[in-house]
């Protein structure tokens, strides 16, 4: 086995120093690989040195300008920094230089979000969960990207697919209150905002919605 699959798998197990050991190795033994570089950025990103992940990824990108999942990783470091704007840009790349799975529309999508560009989120969200059905991250920001659209009948449909998927999930119970809320089902929306607050006792919005709707019915 190589030192870039011995370093994975020690990751894996959170044998951090081991992993370190076999990257470095790696990086020895082909000085030219970018993906020694990759793996090493994202063991460092795994304990928070970010900037020193930051270092790995431009490097692999020097090596190899192609190196999709270096992109990504950096995008990662801004997106932990806070730096959306360069965050995306650099999810952005990944997408062009070839990757295309779940979780990259899906920060994609979040980098959008945290810039006020919900319509441009839409459709990676959407991508996101057309890779992965089962990824109730995913599907609930794609829900709340569809009801900040105004687009309820479609939000709902995803925030009922969520607690089909995770029957935990507070946040998507109340996004469903306000959504029958929002249509006047108001014996929906109450059922709805009280298994939120089953789940979840100090959600306060949905414990708020629930005396909206109390109120209401006086």
């Amino acid at each position: 086995m190589d030192n870039n699959q011995l370093g994975i798998e020690a990751m894996q197990k959170g044998n951090f120093e081991e992993a370190a050991t076999a990257f470095s190795k790696a990086i020895e033994e082909q000085p030219k690989d970018p993906i020694s570089y990759v793996n090493f950025g994202n063991l460092l990103s795994a304990v928070n040195e970010l900037e020193k992940a930051l270092k790995f990824y431009e490097k692999a990108i020097e090596i190899d300008e192609n190196t999709a999942t270096a992109y990504y990783g950096a995008g990662n470091v801004y997106f932990n920094q806070e730096n959306y704007n360069e965050a995306k840009n650099m999810y952005e790349k990944a997408l062009r230089k070839g990757l295309d799975n779940g979780d990259l529309h899906f920060m994609l999508g979040l980098s959008m979000l945290q810039i006020d560009q919900h319509r441009l989120a839409l459709p990676y969200f959407q991508r996101a969960v057309e890779l992965n059905e089962d990824d109730a991250d995913a599907r609930f920001q794609y829900g709340l990207c569809l009801a900040q659209l105004d687009l309820i009948d479609e939000a709902m449909i995803q925030f009922q697919t969520v607690v089909s998927l995770d029957d935990q999930h507070a946040d998507a119970f109340y996004n469903l209150g306000v959504a029958y809320a929002f249509k006047e089902e108001t014996i929906k929306a109450k059922e709805m905002l009280e298994k939120a607050l089953i789940i979840q006792p100090d959600h306060m919005l949905a414990g708020h919605a629930l005396n909206i709707i109390g109120e209401n019915k006086q």
